[in-house]
């Protein structure tokens, strides 16, 4: 009997993570099989995530500032939103980059791609659409999909998640939001800005509860500015059909109920990691309750040839965390070369306007490990640029450790391109007082970080021993 032919890897799942591997495994000239459930390459950022909301968002922006020229002395007349053109354009945007994830690009590089639901029949083999496939080495990276809350009626109502809202052809009158974390937030507001009315509901006291409280808060007081009716400690108890729409009965914290008549209901209220269906009680692997792989460091699973990234391994579902990891199992599974995962600077945003991003440890995160810290922060409207621009609302926020950066938060426009900076210092354990005597650009928001950490010296610099010691210099030398 012919022998069983054993691949040198498998990797499951055709997103970010899968991709990145399967590309450099492919190009080293190792035996690999990519396999992905769905119809294309690509996975959730780019057909349901990241790149369609952004390019959303961009459309969202647009028209906010057509309605919003006139402040700056600008007649800009704005007819009404087609929300089928937006996403004919959001589809071209999805379309442009597609080629680069075309099968036939990866098949150039020795992969050998399959189209399938896969599932594992031992620690070693997977089943894809009836056939056996072997391997001596795994990579799953299946990602997550929205997770629909547990609330009484919601399957009888058409809800959208981020998987069904880009297929929308009309803009709804009155646009539910349940959840308001990064994917609620940021389709509140756009959705307000395109013209929907928008409520956005949040079981918790904040939006964004792993940001800043206080920047969230700001960020809550934009938007509710900017016409989003937001609720806080706010839960949906019910759900139920009415004419046009649904009904959904809300709950506060004084137990005190209303009734919200709406024409959509967007959920966007978590995610659970895409492992149900590899049958990994056959593959004796370890999971949580969300259906996330446990991992070590190195990213391996209970069964260390096989290796989990992404969203389905965590603890970030962030894309750019799911190639960040597929570096890490490149140097471990293809090169042998033992390498750890560090999440000490990991940046993460929410592209809501203006944006909210964060890197490191915020000071809470500090004092619940018992890190001596001192915190500084520095208004965005002390920053001319952001003056000039009329966008003030923001503000960073930077956490700091013997001279050293360890976290940073800031709410600016164009925060996400900000927060490299940040990142760089602590991932690099670059002094702050090297960033402060940096020559920055002016005017530029990026010069909120050379103000935040000239604040941070201003005490030391103006201090009456400071003040003593300049007088002696400048009476003694010439």
């Amino acid at each position: 009997m012919a022998r069983e032919h054993e691949y040198d890897l498998i990797i499951v799942g055709g997103g970010v993570g899968g991709l990145v591997t399967a590309s450099v495994a492919g190009q080293l000239g190792l035996d690999v099989v990519l396999v992905e459930r769905g119809p294309r390459l690509g996975g959730d950022c780019l057909h349901h995530g990241c790149i369609p909301s952004k390019s959303l968002i961009h459309s969202a922006a647009v028209a906010h500032a057509a309605r919003d020229a006139g402040r700056l002395g600008i007649d800009a007349r704005l007819g009404e939103t087609d929300l089928g053109a937006v996403m004919d354009r959001v589809q071209s945007v999805i379309d442009e980059i597609q080629v680069h994830d075309d099968p036939t690009r990866f098949r150039d590089y020795g992969v050998d791609v399959r189209f399938g639901e896969a599932h594992f029949i031992d620690a070693r083999t997977i089943r894809v659409k009836g056939q056996r496939l072997r391997a001596r080495r795994f990579v799953i990276a299946t990602g997550s999909r929205p997770r629909i809350p547990d609330i009484p009626g919601i399957e009888t109502i058409p809800v959208l998640t981020n998987e069904t809202l880009f297929a929308e052809r009309s803009l709804p009158g009155h646009l539910a939001v349940v959840g308001g974390g990064p994917i609620g937030t940021e389709m509140a507001q756009a959705f307000s800005r395109l013209g929907s009315r928008v409520t956005l509901l949040e079981a918790g006291p904040q939006i964004l509860p792993r940001d800043d409280a206080g920047l969230a808060a700001s960020l809550a007081e934009h938007l509710r500015g900017e016409g989003v009716d937001l609720r806080l400690s706010t839960h949906v108890s019910r759900a139920e059909p009415i004419d046009g729409g649904a009904r959904l009965t809300l709950s506060g914290s004084a137990d005190d109920t209303t009734a919200l008549d709406v024409n959509r209901v967007l959920i966007a209220a978590g995610r659970r990691a895409n492992t149900d269906s590899l049958n990994i009680e056959a593959a004796g692997l370890a999971c949580g309750d969300d259906g996330r792989l446990s991992v070590d460091p190195r990213l391996r699973t209970s069964r260390h040839h096989i290796y989990a990234i992404g969203d389905c391994a965590g603890p970030y579902p962030f894309t750019h965390m799911a190639e960040y990891q597929a570096g890490i199992v490149i140097s471990n599974a293809l090169f042998r070369l033992p390498q750890r995962v560090d999440y000490r600077a990991v940046p993460w945003v929410t592209y809501t306007d203006p944006e909210l991003a964060h890197v490191g440890m915020s000071a809470a995160d500090a004092k619940a490990a018992g890190i001596d810290c001192q915190c500084v922060d520095f208004p965005l409207a002390g920053v001319d640029r952001a003056i000039a621009q009329g966008a003030t609302t923001g503000e960073l926020k930077l956490v700091i450790r013997r001279g050293r950066i360890i976290g940073a938060s800031l709410l600016a426009p164009h925060a996400g391109e900000i927060i490299h900076e940040l990142a760089l210092a602590i991932a690099a354990r670059i002094p702050l007082r090297r960033l402060a005597g940096m020559v920055h650009a002016y005017p530029t928001l990026a010069q909120i970080t050379k103000r935040a950490a000239g604040r941070h010296f201003a005490t030391q610099l103006f201090s009456p021993g400071t003040r003593r010691l300049v007088r002696w210099i400048n009476r003694i030398l010439p």
